[in-house]
């Protein structure tokens, strides 16, 4: 019987160290969290027309940066996290020419979803939804000058953790970003107008951190 007891004993052990080890992962509530990596903004193809100045398509072209976010749990279930980055800068092309850039920052605020919040999981699937606003610098066009409007617009957002340890997970997240800029080209002392649709598709991966 001591012997049946003993097995029993270290069993139970076992099992509540187990149960310990794995309930560290248990992302939840409360927690505080960081993504950090490489973001790539790809932005629709044909992103408007300057019909005004004899320009039937505008191309804005691809590009990569640091990006980083930093959320907050509020529920096993549900979170926000903010999307940040360094100034990404975009050629851009009038019929197939590159012939102007421009800069911008493009911070995200999402509402987010997790399904297997405060479980023991190691993959940690996620979907938000929430507000973009874009801010545009240092915009330039050959021959004359070129000024964007900044913009508000809508975001959506997949993305899921692979949980390492107590702290450190593997992220990859996706976004789609509703950016819709008012243009407006100076050429020749003469001003053109324009809308200019973005539109971007913004693919991340990187490392992140719970504190």
């Amino acid at each position: 019987m001591n012997t049946i007891l003993r097995r029993l004993s270290i069993a139970g052990l076992a099992v509540a160290t187990s149960l310990g080890a794995s309930s560290a992962f248990a992302y939840g509530a409360d927690d505080w969290f960081t993504h950090f990596g490489i973001a790539k903004v790809s932005p629709k193809s044909d992103n408007g027309n300057f019909d005004a100045i004899g320009v039937d398509k505008i191309d804005v072209d691809d590009e990569s940066g640091f990006a980083f976010t930093l959320g907050y749990r509020f529920l096993d279930n549900w979170g926000i996290e903010l999307l940040a980055a360094q100034r990404f800068k975009h050629d851009i092309n009038l019929d197939g020419t590159q012939m102007g850039s421009t800069k911008h920052l493009p911070p995200t605020l999402t509402l987010q979803y997790y399904p297997l919040g405060g479980t023991d999981a190691r993959v940690q699937p996620y979907v938000g939804a929430g507000l973009n606003y874009t801010h545009f610098s240092d915009e330039k066009v050959d021959g004359g000058s070129l000024k964007m409007d900044d913009s508000w617009g809508a975001a959506a957002q997949l993305g899921v953790d692979l949980l390492i340890d107590d702290h450190w997970s593997l992220n990859a997240a996706a976004w789609y970003l509703d950016i819709d800029s008012d243009t407006t080209a100076t050429i020749g002392g003469e001003s053109h107008d324009t809308t200019v649709h973005i539109d971007p598709i913004v693919v991340m991966g990187g490392i992140g951190y719970r504190f």
